[in-house]
């Protein structure tokens, strides 16, 4: 920027301003006489002045201007500006940021000390130190971080007053999305602002001499925020005065009695007018026409008032005219003038000696503004010595303000000023009244009554709310703005002064912003488990004794965050589950609890994925969602899976979600679900001895307690129903033998005898001790023998007499079974073999098949004997116990595991397909003689 004058110059760098100082433009160079020097800040000498004043409008980066178009011009409103700072007729927008002058000739940045400006060829021009004072004001006015505009009054309404947006740097973006509001301080509101383009403009007519009597610089003051941002944007906006009011006298005649034998010079004061304008606009001066014997006086008082006086030029003479008629006009400054006028009627009368004297020159009285009303004030009082007529004295009020009128009252007889209605110290703290004493025959003494209103403490604090949320964030930082507080006392002093405060145990703190503006923020993080909500009680006391209080409630209330995962009711799970189960049963119900809220505090479970024996935990176990139970997807089998172990995974719905971990341990309880099983002796038919199965030796020699056998059995439960126990449920000679209980051993219970049967056939009985208890039997069949070989007659004998018992029956049945089952199977391969040898060579193959045939023994088809033969070649284990105290046999023969016997050696075959009976017999004496 650069203003000159003449050839002189002043430049200041934009960017070395700051962001407050932006642009900074001419908009109009006057050259104007300067009559005022200007010191330069921090310098004791004046600067000498170039005779000549360079005006510049500064636009400021925020669009305010300084100085407005309105306001005062030429070199003393400059001088004015500089000596007051933020003076009368600023106005621009409001920054934090300041700005730096330039120096002299247009270097940017520096300001050049005395002698370097004398260097460079003279003495600073007045119009540049005004134009440096206008910089240094407006970065003042932008360090203030306040916006400044004026407006005349009486502006109808809806007047542009500024761009509060524009000023403010905010883009129309930004104002689409928030709205710029003004903050409620619960007094009238004389401005308004559009939400949407930030114009400032007026609510209503604004008076200036209604809101600012008595006061010369009218300045209104209001804040804006800013929706969404809790933060405070002073503006003060001046209101400048029109001249919209005359002066105005409050008695429109007045009338004087003056002797006849005053001497002229004598001064009559007379009543003053008053105008509600100020500055140019207000009363400025007096004129008296109407007659020759008076003039007028003009005397300045206190503060600048003028107090018109007539003078008597010449000397009074009833004789010749007993009246006078003059009037008085006012007028004031303004354009156009505006006048005001008094009738002055003078009564000329006869001599008066005395003139009525008050006892003091000013009454001074001090009352408390709530004095009641009617109550006496003061009373004024003076003396005449004259009588009659002439010493009857008179009280009248000489000068008072129309507020002060309606306020007090005088006693035209006895002097009394008494209270009309109640004082208010905040609205005028001080009263100054001319009282008039005047006695019949016209001669009159005034005096002064000043009346001190003092102050009383009877306005409690008024809190008022500017904003405010309803709601927090439970991790808002502390320092968070949480309301924005609006505090006044309409007392003064010690009354007025305010202590606001929040409780202690709260975790908040009031930091005072802009004035009587209060921050309510958060002075640590907030736990919205610990508290959901608050009830923040604000306190505002002033320093009246006794203090006067007020509080406001503000209710908030804590937004949860996700910051608290699930917690089981127990770290561990276990369960027990009976086997054979139900597929969907309900085996146990997990619980974990969040101690957030809403969508965070929803918990969801699920299952780790894991293995069980080679397959999916989801196919043996599942858990609801929502209720955390679980549920068995499978019937389980104690004697396949004892125990399960696995994990459950409780889920919140935050975002991200937080989750925890609970282990589980199911186990499965057995259940009597399998009978016992036997060993031995084994099921008859479970083999290819099994016409040997069950078969004792007992000699019938054995003594009582001789072991017979033994009766082996398992169980696959657990427990208590694994538990076996054994008794003798069926016996050919119930008294011969008995079981051990838990042993399971058949023991010989006597002597056998002669009449005792040889074949002795024992049931056991084998059960658990399950509820209800389950069980299995097994055969014995004891024979009562010395030797093998009356072993083996016995069984022979059993077989031919097969009707006689089932168990002889059915193993007849067994053998013929396999024989048939053996013929068949031999058919089948011989038939396979024919069908090759037609195909290969059928003349060898026929000669090895029989070779191979006539290799089998007869004896193995023939008889008992046969019987017994083809057990020998085609069992896989026979087993014969002759007595099972000393030792168990098996007998197995190479062949067991062909289907036809090895083929004999060259020379040992016959030619017949049916061995002969001496080979068989052979054989048998072969078989005995291993047995002995």
């Amino acid at each position: 920027m650069a203003c000159a004058c003449g050839e002189a110059a002043i430049s200041v760098d934009a960017a070395a301003a700051g962001a407050g100082l932006q642009q900074v433009l001419v908009a109009e160079q006057r050259w104007e006489p300067l009559g005022a020097q200007l010191l330069f800040p921090g310098r004791s000498a004046a600067v000498a002045a170039c005779g000549c004043e360079c005006r510049c409008w500064l636009t400021l980066g925020r669009g305010g201007r300084w100085p407005p178009e309105e306001a005062r011009s030429g070199g003393e409103r400059l001088a004015e500006a500089a000596a007051e700072p933020g003076g009368s007729g600023t106005s621009g927008s409001g920054s934090r940021d300041t700005g730096t002058a330039a120096e002299h000739g247009g270097a940017s940045g520096q300001l050049l000390p005395s002698s370097a400006m004398a260097e460079r060829g003279g003495c600073w021009c007045r119009r540049e130190r005004a134009l440096l004072w206008c910089v240094l004001l407006a970065a003042w006015e932008v360090a203030r971080g306040q916006l400044h505009y004026s407006v005349p009054e009486e502006m109808p309404k809806g007047s542009f007053v500024g761009d509060v947006a524009k000023d403010l740097g905010l883009e129309m973006l930004v104002l689409r999305d928030r709205v710029l509001s003004l903050l409620d301080t619960g007094r009238p509101q004389y401005f308004a602002l559009h939400g949407k383009t930030g114009h400032l403009v007026t609510a209503e007519r604004i008076d200036r001499e209604q809101l600012c009597e008595s006061v010369q610089r009218c300045v209104l003051r209001c804040g804006v925020i800013l929706e969404g941002e809790i933060k405070i944007y002073g503006v003060e906006v001046e209101i400048t005065d029109i001249n919209d009011n005359a002066p105005s006298f409050r008695e429109a005649e007045k009338e004087l009695r003056i002797s006849e034998t005053t001497k002229p010079g004598s001064r009559f004061p007379i009543a003053t007018a008053h105008d509600l304008d100020s500055g140019r606009n207000s009363l400025q001066r007096y004129e008296l026409s109407g007659d020759e014997h008076f003039s007028l006086e003009v005397q300045s008082g206190p503060g600048s008032d003028q107090r018109p006086e007539l003078v008597l030029a010449k000397a009074l003479d009833r004789e010749k005219a007993a009246f006078h008629e003059l009037v008085l006009r006012a007028m004031d400054g303004g354009e156009p003038v505006r006048t005001g006028a008094v009738r002055i009627r003078v009564t000329v009368l006869d001599a008066n000696d005395n003139a009525p004297v008050f006892s003091q020159a000013e009454y001074t009285v001090r009352v408390p503004e709530d004095v009641s009303v009617g109550s006496t004030l003061i009373i004024v009082t003076s003396t005449d010595a004259d009588e009659g007529l002439n010493g009857d004295v008179k009280y009248s009020f000489q000068t008072i303000s129309v507020k002060a009128s309606q306020i007090f009252h005088l006693n035209s007889d006895s002097g009394a000023i008494t209270l009309l209605r109640s004082l208010d110290f905040e609205e005028g703290d001080s009263y100054e009244l001319e009282v008039q004493a005047h006695d019949g025959g016209g001669l009159f003494d005034t005096t002064k009554v000043v009346v001190t209103v003092t102050d009383v403490n009877d306005n409690a604090p008024e809190i008022s709310v500017q904003s405010a949320m309803s709601e927090i964030s439970e991790d808002a930082p502390p320092g968070t703005v949480v309301a924005l507080l609006h505090v006044q006392d309409r007392d003064s002093g010690a009354n007025g002064e305010l202590r606001c405060s929040v409780s202690e145990s709260l975790p908040f703190r009031l930091d005072q912003s802009f004035d009587n503006y209060y921050s309510l923020v958060t002075s640590e993080k907030l736990d919205r488990e610990t508290m959901p909500e608050y009830n923040v009680t604000v306190q505002a006391a002033d320093g009246g004794s006794p203090a006067l209080r007020s509080s406001a409630v503000l209710a908030l209330r804590v937004l949860d965050v996700n910051d608290n995962a699930p917690v089981f009711e127990q770290a561990r799970y276990s369960g027990r589950v009976s086997e054979n189960n139900a597929a969907g049963a309900l085996v146990l119900t997990v619980r974990a609890a969040d101690a957030d809220w809403g969508q965070n505090a929803r918990v969801r479970y699920r299952l780790r994925e894991g293995r069980v024996r080679g397959s999916p935990l989801s196919s043996y176990v599942s858990v609801q969602a929502e209720t955390g139970a679980l549920y068995a997807l499978r019937s389980y089998d104690y004697e396949e899976l004892r125990e399960l172990e696995l994990w459950v995974v409780a889920e919140d719905g935050g975002a991200p979600a937080l989750s925890s971990n609970a282990s589980v341990r199911l186990s499965i309880v057995d259940e009597n679900d399998n009978a016992p099983q036997v060993l031995y002796p084994p099921a008859a038919g479970a083999g290819a001895g099994a016409g040997w199965a069950g078969v004792e030796l007992a000699p019938r020699s054995a003594e009582p307690g001789a072991l017979v056998a033994k009766v082996v059995a398992v169980d696959a439960d657990a427990g208590q129903n694994a538990w076996l126990s054994y008794e003798l449920a069926k016996a050919t000679e119930p008294g011969l033998f008995r079981v051990g209980l838990h042993s399971g051993e058949v023991r010989t219970a006597r002597f056998p005898l002669a009449r005792d049967a040889a074949r002795q056939s024992l049931v056991v009985l084998v059960k658990d001790h399950g509820r209800p208890a389950l069980s299995a039997t097994a055969t014995l069949t004891v024979v009562l023998a010395e030797s093998v070989a009356e072993l083996l007659a016995e069984l022979g004998s059993a077989a031919a007499s097969a009707p006689a018992e089932p168990a002889a029956s059915l193993t007849r049945w067994l053998v013929l079974a396999v024989a048939a089952v053996s013929c068949l199977f031999v058919a089948f391969l011989l038939l396979l073999l024919a069908l090759r040898l037609r195909r290969w060579h059928r003349s060898r193959l026929l000669a090895a098949d029989g070779g191979a045939l006539r290799g089998v023994p007869a004896s193995h088809f023939v008889g008992i004997d046969g019987v017994r033969a083809f057990l020998h070649s085609y069992s896989h284990e026979v087993s014969l116990t002759a007595d099972s105290r000393k030792s168990q046999l098996r007998f197995s023969a190479g062949s067991c595991c062909d289907t036809l016997p090895a083929r004999p050696a060259p020379g040992e075959a016959s030619g017949d397909l049916v061995p002969t009976r001496d080979g068989g017999a052979e054989d048998d004496e072969q078989v005995f003689s291993q047995v002995r």
